[in-house]
């Protein structure tokens, strides 16, 4: 087997930026920066959404949109609703009556 073909295979910190959720995974991440969790000393990685803050997996309807994306999407499809025509209702047709077979 070639030496020095797989990446290196660690545990690495996983720490969420907004609830301060700590996890440890097995990961091939490279990072410089270390933390100390539970006495060990880990590579860190910061995530900036996991389970704890998710809104899937806490049940809340709260949705925190950081680039105003939410806002721009109400902003272009209230002026679509603006620029339609009103609905005119179409003429009544008459109703088939369908023959049953015998």
């Amino acid at each position: 087997m070639k030496k020095d073909l797989h990446p290196n295979y660690r545990d690495v910190l996983f720490v969420d930026s907004a609830t301060g959720f700590k996890l440890v995974c097995g990961s091939a991440l490279e990072t410089d920066k270390t933390e100390s969790f539970e006495g060990k000393e880990y590579p860190v990685c910061h995530v900036s959404v996991s389970s704890s803050s998710h809104p899937f997996f806490t049940g809340s309807k709260q949705f925190i949109d950081t680039e105003g994306r939410v806002d721009k999407f109400l902003k272009k499809y209230a002026k679509k609703q603006q620029e339609q025509p009103p609905e005119e209702k179409e003429e009544e047709k008459p109703k088939r009556i369908k023959k049953k077979k015998k």
